[in-house]
């Protein structure tokens, strides 16, 4: 198939004459919305050549918003996006809230010979329109999808069992995320006999280690599928002390064939290529699409009149606002933008819904819950979108849609909805005496392996904060950054670092104050546990910040895409070599600080106080260096040697 040239707007010579010199905000056919750009000046060109024209579909790459004229902005050339705030630049067809990020892309202005001006999109064709299969009939039983957990459910394809994004147990983001439904209990006897594994992303909500660590025991072999993401889902796996032997990289939009019946491919995100991807499913020609984390999805091209789909839905999957302090940031602010963000994500998420226009639609990919009592305060702050309130919008708009709410070990068959979508038994509850939310996390298990981080011998010696951000490598980005080592309830603990990086040069600088040059500014107050088991393996930020684990406040009030960006998707895939700068550290006869960690659990918990004299503590002896090794050695976890 070729790439089509499709016509999506076509201007009078008056109209086109009547461009404004900025930018130009034009309604099409079908509810279609543009963005043109006209410059001051136009240049003289052939019939057809862009003659400084620029334009857009009016979409934020975002979720879905439509863009304004930025009032701000003098020189009419750039637009905000109605739902989050984000701003693109027509003169160069950037986007600049946030800045350093993305691109838009661009329709192709021509001109004819009456003076008028068309809009061409190039469409390339999409990869499941290659070798399409007619669809077969499939009979009751022959293909049934059980829910299990978050985003992870079993799909029966014919002979063939496969699991999707399997978090089964334990915290997810470091301790930030706890699992709202209790799995069924048979769920490790499922997992290690399964066909295939499909695994969206590195995130831990998706790419759940400790599910990995009892898969691993049990069957190592098991086969996984993931995506040729830019950073590899599984690149920091060694650091978990997993090792899955079946894991297979997928190119994108590439049909694999299981059997004659069964093929799927993997699709990447137009938001998030190099992390984010969603799976489409190919069995007797029906398909079965989940987009899961995706923000757009294949770049917003999906295939119309699926047999099932399933996505994300709740919201609040990421600190903000809730762990923003300072300027606008009011427990009003707060609650305020969060509703309005919830009611846009319903309605985005139901468009895209309706667009797809699937046989059987439900939401997962959302039933977590913040379940620590330290995070009490994101818990009751984080309000989400209730699955059954976007099935409820769904069927306002869509009623043929039908919609369903899933619970641990319930079923569908969709073999019995394509005879009869008003068949009572194609759907299936759970068990009788199925336990459907968890109530027991095993809360200590999981922080005291964190926090046994923080006795590492290397946070003894002040120089691991120059040794860590060097072999981060970012770099020529005017941002310093503050950090504050904190206990669970973000207040000064015994033994904390706090530091500053100052990221404008080649290589970072780590002033005591902030510089007197004009300069973005980041605090990050971090809970220490999290905190140094983050440094200590070279793990992605997200556990810090998708996991609520810090407080953050900015000046200005500015997303740093390319900062953020860095650090959740982009580090270096190597962990720093501690064990070398222990090494150079005790060659050098190097002196650690006296006080470098907490004298006891309390104080990490926040359920003992920090005496007034806390600055004072920081630079006396509480504790001396012998007893600090001693707890290291007693208490840290071993860099593994490679």
């Amino acid at each position: 198939m070729q790439q089509e040239a499709i016509t999506v707007l076509r201007l009078t010579q008056k109209e086109t004459e009547d461009l404004k010199v900025g930018v130009n905000l034009v309604n099409g056919p079908s509810d279609k919305k543009f963005a043109i750009y006209r410059p001051a000046e136009l240049t003289d060109g052939e019939e057809g050549e862009n003659i400084g024209i620029r334009a857009c579909m009016n979409i934020c790459k975002h979720q879905g918003g439509t863009f304004i004229k930025d009032i701000e902005d003098l020189d009419s050339s750039v637009l905000r996006c109605t739902k989050h705030g984000w701003r693109l630049d027509c003169q160069t067809m950037q986007y600049v809230n946030p800045p350093n990020s993305f691109r838009q892309e661009e329709l192709i202005p021509e001109f004819g010979e009456d003076g008028g001006l068309k809009l061409v999109e190039l469409r390339p064709p999409q990869p499941w329109q290659q070798d399409p299969r007619n669809a077969l009939e499939i009979k009751p039983g022959e293909v049934e999808v059980t829910y299990f957990s978050h985003a992870c459910v079993e799909m029966k394809l014919g002979e063939v069992r496969m699991f999707t994004d399997p978090w089964l147990t334990g915290p997810a983001f470091a301790r930030g995320w706890w699992l709202l439904h209790e799995p069924p209990c048979d769920w490790l006897d499922r997992l290690a006999s399964t066909d295939f594994i499909y695994i969206s992303h590195l995130h831990s909500d998706h790419l759940s280690y400790p599910t990995l660590e009892q898969l691993y025991k049990r069957n190592p072999d098991v086969p996984i599928y993931v995506g040729d993401v830019s950073t590899p889902v599984f690149s920091k796996m060694e650091e978990h002390g997993v090792k899955m032997n079946n894991i297979t990289v997928l190119e994108f939009g590439v049909w694999k064939e299981i059997n004659a019946d069964l093929r799927f491919m993997i699709l990447m995100d137009g938001v998030h290529p190099e992390l984010d991807t969603c799976l489409l499913i190919d069995y007797k020609g029906h398909f079965i699409l989940d987009t899961v984390d995706c923000t757009n999805p294949n770049g917003g091209r999906l295939p119309h009149n699926v047999d099932v789909m399933m996505s994300d839905f709740a919201g609040g999957a990421a600190g903000f606002p809730m762990t923003f302090h300072g300027g606008k940031y009011t427990e009003d602010w707060k609650r305020n933008f969060i509703k309005s963000e919830r009611r846009k994500l319903l309605y985005y998420k139901t468009q895209v819904v309706r667009k797809v226009n699937p046989v059987v639609y439900f939401p997962f990919a959302g039933y977590f819950v913040e379940a620590h009592p330290s995070d009490k305060y994101i818990k009751d702050t984080n309000a989400k979108i209730s699955p059954n309130a976007l099935n409820d919008l769904i069927n306002k708009h869509s009623p043929d849609i039908k919609t369903w709410t899933p619970l641990p070990g319930s079923m569908f068959d969709l073999g019995k909805i394509l005879k009869d979508k008003d068949d009572i038994t194609a759907f299936r509850d759970p068990p009788p005496g199925t336990k459907i939310l968890k109530d027991d996390w095993d809360f200590d298990k999981y922080l005291d392996a964190i926090d046994a981080s923080i006795y590492n011998e290397i946070f003894a010696y002040p120089e691991w904060v120059e040794f860590y951000y060097k072999w981060c490598q970012f770099k020529n980005y005017n941002l310093v950054v503050k950090m504050i080592e904190t206990d669970d309830n973000f207040q000064p603990i015994e033994g904390a670092y706090t530091y500053m990086v100052d990221f404008v040069g080649e290589v970072p600088t780590f002033p005591s104050e902030r510089p007197d040059r004009t300069h973005n500014y980041l605090e990050i107050r971090n809970r220490i546990g999290v905190h140094r088991q983050t440094m200590l393996t070279g793990m992605f930020w997200d556990d810090l910040y998708i996991g609520f684990n810090n407080r953050i406040t900015r000046d200005p009030d500015t997303f740093h895409y390319q900062f953020w960006n860095y650090m959740q998707v982009l580090l270096p895939q190597e962990p720093p070599k501690w064990e070398e700068f222990l090494e150079e550290q005790r060659a050098k006869g190097a002196r650690g600080r006296s006080v470098w960690a907490p004298s006891n659990k309390a104080l990490i918990k926040g359920t003992t106080r920090v005496p007034q004299s806390y600055s004072s503590i920081l630079c006396t002896a509480a504790l001396s260096m012998a007893v600090g090794v001693a707890a290291a050695v007693a208490l840290r976890i071993l860099v593994r040697s490679r």
